[in-house]
Order: C-alpha cells, then sequence, then structure tokens
C-alpha cells in the first residue's frame, strides 16, 4: 500500500526523519518494503531526479499571447520571483483558453516554473529521459525557461498540457517545498486491516510518536426530502452483509477532480478519472472504507421494468445458479454458489466487495448518484475473490475485516466531498 507523507501529515504532525519513522512503522508489524522520494534528496537511487530548489520553482502566469510565427504555440509572461517576470514559448494546450485575455493575473494561475540549467525529464521521450534545460530560439523568439508538465517532473505521464498548482502560491518558491513528497510502500498484513489506509497508518504514527490524531470531517448537509420513497435496501444474507448503507446525491456535475486530489490518488497508485469516481477511491484510500457509486438514473429506469411507482429496489443475495456479471474491466464472470451480489429485481448491479458491474457505472453523463458503502464478511470475500481471480484494492480491504461501523463513516466522507467537489 502506497502512503504520501503528505497525506500522512493532513492527520497527524510528524517530525521524525523518513528513515526513523519507517522503521518505526516496521518495528510495529507495518513494514515498510520501500521509499519513494519525489523531488526531494534521500535515499540511495543516484538514478533519481531531485528538483533544483533554485531552478525549479513556482511561476504565477500573468499573461498568455499569441507566437507571432506560430499558431501552435503562445507567449506566457510568468512571475518566477525576481525583479523582473520571463516570457516562456509553450504549446501548452491547457494555456490557450486564456489566450489574449490581458492581464490575468488576478486568476491565480500557479504552474511549476524551469529555469535555464534546471534538470527535468523530456516530456516527448518514452520513460523518463533526463534534460538539462538551455536556451534556443523557437519560430523566431528566444527561450530559456519552461513552464512544465507532470512528466517532466515525474510526478506521471501526463505530457499534454502543464501542470497547475492550485491554492495561494508565493511566486519563486522551491518546488521542492510545495510538490516534493516521500511515499511509503507498506505491506498490510491481513490482521491488521484497520491500517489499510492513510488515516490508519497516522493513527499508528500517533500512538508511536505520543502526537494526536486528527480526523476528517464527515459532516454532511443533508437537503430535500429523505430518499425513503426513492431507494429500498434489503439483505438476505445478513451474515454476508452485515451492514448496508446508502445515500442519494442529486445535480452531480462531471469534471476532473481538483488536481490536490488527482495528485494525492496518483502518489497512492490511483489513475485519476472524474470527480465522482476519484472521490470513490480517495475515501477509500484515505478511511480504508471501499465504496461504490452507481448512476442512479440508470436504477430507475430498471425500476421502472418492474416496478413504475415504487422506489429503485437494491437487495443483496447469493447468485442464482449459473448467473453471471459483466464487471467494470468488461469481464463476463459467472458468479461462484457463495459470492454475495449487489442486485435489484432486474439482475446483478454488482459483486458485493469486489468489483463493480459494466452496466451501471458512473459516465460523463451521470447526474444523480446513489452512493454504496457496506460490510461484508471478510471470509466471503476472500473466498470470492480467490474463486473468481479478482484481486481489488476493495476487496484487499474487506477480506481483511472492515468493521461495519466504518461503513456509515466513510459513506458521509464520500458524500462531503461529493457536496463539496461536485
Amino acid at each position: 500500500m502506497l502512503v504520501p507523507l503528505s497525506w500522512l501529515k493532513e492527520f497527524v504532525d510528524i517530525t521524525l526523519p523518513v528513515e526513523e519513522l519507517a522503521e518505526k512503522l516496521t518495528i510495529a508489524g507495518l513494514e515498510v518494503e520501500a521509499i519513494k522520494y519525489i523531488g526531494v534528496a534521500g535515499g540511495n537511487d543516484k538514478d533519481r531526479l531531485v528538483w533544483d530548489r533554485d531552478k525549479l520553482v513556482v511561476g504565477h502566469i500573468l499573461k498568455v499571447e499569441q507566437h507571432p510565427n506560430a499558431d501552435k504555440l503562445v507567449l506566457a509572461t510568468v512571475d518566477y520571483g525576481s525583479d523582473e517576470h520571463e516570457v516562456v514559448v509553450t504549446g501548452a494546450p491547457n494555456l490557450f483558453p486564456f489566450l489574449e485575455q490581458g492581464d490575468i493575473s488576478d486568476r491565480k494561475i500557479y504552474s511549476p516554473f524551469a529555469l535555464e540549467g534546471a534538470e527535468v525529464y523530456d516530456g516527448h521521450k518514452e520513460g523518463q529521459v533526463r534534460m538539462k534545460l538551455k536556451g534556443r530560439q523557437l519560430r523566431g523568439i528566444y527561450n530559456r525557461c519552461m513552464v512544465c508538465s507532470e512528466k517532466e517532473l515525474g510526478l506521471s505521464e501526463e505530457h499534454e498540457g502543464i501542470m497547475f498548482i492550485e491554492g495561494d502560491q508565493v511566486p519563486g518558491a522551491s518546488l521542492q517545498e510545495v510538490l516534493g513528497d516521500v511515499v511509503f510502500d507498506i505491506s498490510i498484513i491481513p490482521n491488521i486491516a484497520r491500517c489499510a489506509s492513510v488515516l490508519g497508518v497516522a493513527r499508528e504514527v500517533a500512538a508511536l510518536t505520543g502526537q494526536m490524531l486528527r480526523y476528517p470531517s464527515t459532516e454532511v448537509i443533508a437537503e430535500g426530502p429523505d430518499m425513503t420513497g426513492k431507494v429500498k435496501i434489503s439483505t438476505e444474507n445478513p451474515e454476508l452483509n452485515p451492514r448496508f448503507t446508502a445515500m442519494l446525491i442529486e445535480g452531480v456535475v462531471q469534471k476532473p477532480s481538483p488536481q490536490w486530489m488527482q495528485r494525492r490518488l496518483r502518489l497512492a497508485g490511483q489513475r485519476p478519472l472524474n470527480v465522482v469516481v476519484d472521490i470513490s477511491n480517495y475515501v477509500m484510500l484515505e478511511m480504508g472504507q471501499p465504496n461504490h457509486t452507481f448512476d442512479y438514473d440508470f436504477l430507475r429506469r430498471r425500476a421502472d421494468q418492474y416496478d413504475p411507482n415504487g422506489p429503485v429496489h437494491i437487495i443483496t443475495r447469493l447468485p442464482h445458479a449459473g448467473e453471471t456479471v459483466t464487471t467494470l474491466d468488461g469481464t463476463k464472470r459467472e458468479m461462484p454458489a457463495q459470492t454475495i451480489l449487489v442486485t435489484d429485481p432486474a439482475g446483478a448491479l454488482s459483486i458485493g466487495g469486489i468489483m463493480g458491474g459494466e452496466d451501471s457505472e458512473i459516465s460523463d453523463s451521470t447526474t444523480n448518484v446513489l452512493l454504496e458503502a457496506a460490510a461484508w464478511n471478510f471470509i466471503s470475500i476472500r473466498r470470492s475473490g480467490s474463486q473468481l481471480k479478482l484481486s481489488t484494492e476493495a476487496a484487499f480491504r474487506f477480506s481483511r475485516g472492515v468493521h461495519p461501523s466504518q461503513a456509515l463513516f466513510g459513506a458521509k466522507r464520500a458524500a462531503r466531498l461529493l457536496q463539496q467537489l461536485a
């Protein structure tokens, strides 16, 4: 499990050196198998890029103008903390929307900024190929600096546009201080499911160091009538599904998740998709409570087939003989006899605690979301995952025994983030 140090620090104050913290965690039973340093010095990997404190800084984009000799290039005026501003040539497509808008300094558009002599990765070559930034002519204009993509910093393979840095930033601040991080790769053994999250590891750190633990906010503002007439839940096998919670979030606007969330997901090994899916994954990593999001309007259309005037009826049950589920990876799978399913009267929707179904997944057109957070029998999940040859982040946690009390806690956290960000 990948745990970014910056994320840990949101929940507990940490002053120990990285290697000492890793040693304490390992002795406590959370074996740190590897430590990855992002842009900062540390470890023994001499091939890893360490960001130059003086040459890789925060840039504030003040103006974007058309390159006079190239339609596919623009000139970005950047404040990087010096007495004079720098004009850089770039073809970043995500700067074109700001073209010819004049002074955009009040928009607070910040980006990683590399000065001449800085060492970065080549954004146009496969893999991580280092290069040293040198001044050169670009279609008649001398260019000696660069606004950077994530790939050029070694943060991800994303290179279609420059990286934006959210929040209030100080032009000229070292990228090491703003974006530098350390990621612990921790082995979570089966009997410590409580630690299979950033919050869980933070709890152990707090206990080991005597620091206070801070919890994320789960306050949700309930609006409109309750969902009694819209959703009904039935559990046929409570010994396999001791708790099932559901929340309906309406009026969701699909868009990319915020940069800070995408960054944390990538550091933790997840690929960002859209704000709803990203929040679902984020809460699982943060709280240790996997959850699932359904397109409520899809469920409503199915309900109109079996009960036009009734609520969407979610039923958790064992499969019928020969019943199949086409999962999110596009594979049609026949269900083993003791596998718990999330269904409605029209058929199966997902494999409980393991993987969602393809038909009811969130899409770019989803506006109403049914959020599920449940508890599943860990032996059942372990057996079904093995029989189906399915290993997922959700099954990793549920097969270790997530306590039923976590379900509502995780659901409220996800609902809060959906209210704030979607």
